[in-house]
């Protein structure tokens, strides 16, 4: 949980740099910097019929707070960011997973990743070296030397989609189809990676009640919409 001065520091340093004459937008940074005090000091909440007042971090799923926290992080991670910029490797984060490359020792990279850790006591890291991790719902893989790419389920993760048998109107079900195919199709780096996952949406949609009609016709209409019925097999 990040401090409130070291996140109101982080938040004067980051406006000071994108500023133009001290001034964003119609707001100086000090108005900025004191409205973001207004907001950490009177942050309270109720619990057990009595009221307390946060004095530390702030509230959870609040705008602000998120944006606070990617403006730290974002100070944070500049090293690490400079360090794979200059070998050329990938660096990407949302809001606190962080995914990278490296053609480094094991043992360079733990080196690496510890230092980062040791630099803020209010950021704590774990890492996952492989060559094959999870990054928020990709999976994503090197296979001899090519990147590899598919949709990532955790395995308590149930086949739930919206029930056929609810009482939205029918064009929801409709799109519940063609969102789960587009994202199949974002996420998957080949064919034969994405007719696997098809066949999990198809089962999905079947364990919720949509009639095989239905969902033939929806996937028809998905691959037609893309100009792919080529590689669509019922």
């Amino acid at each position: 949980m990040i401090p409130k001065g070291g996140a109101l520091d982080g938040l004067y340093r980051f406006c000071t740099k994108h500023a133009t004459e001290h001034t964003i937008g119609s707001l100086t940074v000090n108005t900025i910097i004191r409205l973001a005090c207004l907001v950490l000091d009177t942050n309270c909440f109720l619990f057990d019929n009595k009221y307390y007042k946060q004095i530390r971090g702030g509230a959870m799923g609040s705008p602000f707070t998120m944006t606070l926290a990617n403006i730290y992080m974002h100070e944070w991670e500049q090293s690490l960011i400079q360090h794979q910029h200059e070998r050329n490797e990938l660096y990407g984060r949302y809001i606190d997973d962080i995914f990278t490359t490296s053609n480094e020792p094991v043992e360079t990279i733990i080196a690496l990743l510890d230092r980062e850790n040791a630099k803020d006591p209010n950021i704590r890291i774990s890492y996952t070296i492989h060559d094959s991790v999870e990054f928020l719902d990709v999976l994503i893989g090197n296979i001899q030397g090519q990147l590899k790419t598919s949709v990532f389920r955790k395995p308590a993760a149930e086949p739930y989609i919206l029930p056929y048998t609810s009482d939205h109107p029918r064009h929801i079900h409709s799109s519940t189809i063609h969102t789960a195919l587009l994202r199949d199709v974002r996420l998957c780096s080949d064919v034969e990676t994405f007719d696997q996952e098809r066949l999990n949406i198809e089962i999905a949609l079947l364990l919720n009640g949509y009639p095989p009609k239905f969902i033939s016709h929806h996937f028809k209409q998905f691959f037609k919409t893309y100009n792919a019925s080529s590689i669509y097999q019922d």
